[in-house]
Order: C-alpha cells, then structure tokens, then sequence
C-alpha cells in the first residue's frame, strides 16, 4: 500500500479531520483543525470529502516522502515556503509526490497552520468516529501523538488523482486585522462600558497560544462583579475574560466547559483568520449582527460546494539539474551560410 513517510518534522503537526461532534457532553474536545476552511479546501483540491483526514502543519514545518507509489497531494493553509525537490512551489498546490521526491514546508511571510491533504484516506483508526488528534488526552490520529520523524502512514487509494497545478482560493490568507464578534452570551457580566472598551482595543496576539486557546494582551477589561459564573458549555471562538481582565478566545482543543464570563464569541467564519494571526499580530474587533455571521458562513459553504479551481503550474526558477536534464537546443544556424 502507499504510504506517506515523515523524513523531518517540527513540533505541533498532527493529524486533523473535521472534528469529534457529539460528545462534548462527556467532556470530550471537538480537536479538529484549528483553519477549517483551509483544511477542507486542500481535501476538495483532491477530490477527499472535506472533512477527511490530513495534516496541519505549525510554523516548525514538515519534510515527507512517498513510498510505495505516488501520492497526489494538496497543500493550503498560510503562505508557507513549499518546495519540492528544492523546486519551489505555490504556497497553495496541488502536486504528485513520487517515490523516493521529498517535499518540504517551512514557515513563510504569514500564517500559523498549513494543512497538508493526500487523494486517498489516511490509515488510521478512527476514536469516537473522528481521527482529529486531541494530544493532551492522547486520542486519536498516529498513537494519539503529535507526529515525528520516522513516522509512515498508509495511503487507501482515492476515487480520483487531481492535475497538478496552483489552488485559487480567494477567501485563503484573508489579513486578521479585524475579527467580527457577535456580543456574549455574558455580557452583562462587566461594567457597562467595557463593551465599548473591548471593541476598542487595541489587541496584541500573545505568544502564549496553542491549539486550545489565543491569549490577548491589550487594556485591562473590568468585570461588574465577579469573574467565576456557574460552567456552561463553550464554542471554538468563545471569549473569555479571567480575572486578570485579559481576553482568552477558545481554539479547536478548547475545554467542554468554562467558569469564566464570556464578553464575545469570534464568529465562525473568522475563525481561520484569528488562528492564522501569528504572535505580534495586532488585531480589532466588530460587533455584527446574528444575520450578517450567517450571511459571512454562507459565503464560505458557497466557496467550498463550488468546484475548487486550479491553474497551471508556472515554473519561472529552474535548477541546474533541471537544466541539465533537457534538451534546450532545437537546431543550429551555420553563420557561414547566406540568409
């Protein structure tokens, strides 16, 4: 069987399918991809089911190889520096990755997460009916595990292989500059001008950030009185404020529920941009209506029910190898001879 081996890697790439639904009332994390809509979009760029397995790839990177067989692979997420073979490639692309070629990603000028699909399903036992790794409760994708050098994973071959070429997906790397939030659902448990305040801004992406969460830094929001509530569940995008006054936004390996008062939640189609904001990143918030959150989602289910296009590749850098390897020469002219 193909298989996908994992020559290098950094640390946080695990493997990510649409989620583990349903059983957060046993306290059991979604996981998931922290981009989903990157995540879908490199699946339907080799015609997988778009909450099919692959893997999100951090700012450490990633090297693999093909054995066995080719892969067809597809990569979308941040602008990552993807080469393969030394060749570069488009941040966005699909490619085939034969025997023994290595392709390699590394961090480029934006973006947390890349995510990584292959045509076929990854060969891993599915927990709970999910393969999204959940690291901290050892669940799911390779041994519950982030994945490591040396690592190979068995390709089942898929319906179609996908032609070669650069991913045009628009609604990709949108900037993070201003995240739209609906109000609450607690609200009411600040000071009546801290929605004001927490709208204002400014805020800072802290480095202090994982898969769980994204930590603010920015002014200091008062509660009313009191910053403990009676748990209830919480959403990927909830925000909270702890005591401190600092905001905490709850990422795909969130808790199944929380204590703190909640001023905000990112709406979901924001919520990729926000996980693509690297540490630094200074960000603003807007409030936006229930119908306009939903208008925005709409607008990225009709981004992924339409086909997803793919251009030719363009090759403009040519190793010496590459070079060497053809023949540049059509014919020749004898100086000598008139005309």
């Amino acid at each position: 069987m193909t298989a996908l081996r994992i020559l290098s890697c950094g640390p946080g790439v695990t493997v990510q399918d649409g989620g583990r639904h349903g059983y957060l009332r046993y306290g059991v994390t979604v996981a998931g991809p922290m981009d989903a809509l990157a995540h879908a979009v490199a699946n339907r760029a080799v015609g997988n089911r778009e909450d099919s397995a692959a893997l999100e790839i951090s700012l450490g990177g990633i090297e693999i190889t093909a054995e066995d067989g080719p892969l067809t692979i597809a990569v979308a997420g941040g602008t990552f520096q993807t080469t393969l073979d030394d060749q570069p490639l488009p941040a966005a692309v699909v490619a085939t990755l034969e025997p023994g070629a290595k392709l390699r990603l590394r961090a480029g000028a934006a973006g947390m997460w890349c995510y990584l699909a292959v045509a076929g399903k990854l060969d891993l036992p599915a927990v709970l009916g999910s393969r999204a790794t959940h690291a901290r409760t050892s669940m799911g994708g390779l041994d519950g595990r982030m994945l490591q050098a040396g690592d190979r994973i068995a390709v089942s071959p898929g319906a179609r292989a996908a032609d070669s070429g650069t991913i045009v997906a628009p609604l990709l790397n949108l900037p993070a500059d201003v995240i739209r939030v609906l109000p609450g659902p607690q609200q009411d448990y600040f000071a009546e001008d801290q929605m004001a305040a927490f709208l204002a801004g400014p805020w800072r992406i802290s480095p202090r950030g994982d898969r769980m969460a994204c930590f603010l830094e920015g002014p200091v929001l008062r509660h009313a009185g009191g910053f403990n509530i009676p748990s209830d569940g919480v959403a990927m995008g909830a925000i909270q404020v702890p005591g401190e006054g600092q905001p905490i936004v709850l990422m795909a390996d969130r808790q199944s529920t929380g204590g703190y008062p909640k001023i905000a939640t990112v709406i979901g189609a924001d919520l990729g941009r926000l996980a693509q904001a690297r540490p630094g990143t200074e960000i603003a918030f807007r409030a936006v209506s229930h119908g306009e959150a939903v208008r925005a989602l709409a607008e990225q289910r009709a981004s992924l029910d339409a086909p997803i296009a793919i251009e030719p590749l363009r090759r403009d850098r040519f190793s010496s190898e590459f070079l060497l390897g053809r023949n540049l020469v059509g014919g020749w002219i004898d100086a000598r001879q008139p005309g």
